[in-house]
């Protein structure tokens, strides 16, 4: 909660971006987003462009890095056994 006594709303910050990007297609431009890779960065550089925090557990990569992880931790441990 706030210091106001409402909770704080949250998003999916891909929400955002598509909801961005309909607005820019509906007034004739043609966005386009991580062209040359991973669009995780240039997306959490335009909600921060809006005053927007992106947070870790929106991007995929740090999901994905955390799940190698994890896969390289149980091949490390059941291989040593």
């Amino acid at each position: 909660m706030s210091e106001h006594g409402a909770s704080e709303e949250t998003y999916n910050p891909w929400t955002i971006v598509n909801v961005v990007f309909h607005h820019l297609v509906d007034h004739g431009l043609h966005p386009t987003l991580g062209d040359s890779g991973h669009p995780g960065e240039p997306a959490a550089e335009l909600l921060r462009a809006l005053g927007i925090a992106p947070t870790p557990e929106g991007d995929s990569r740090i999901n994905e890095n955390v799940r190698q992880e994890l896969a390289d931790l149980r091949s490390t441990i059941l291989d040593d056994t």
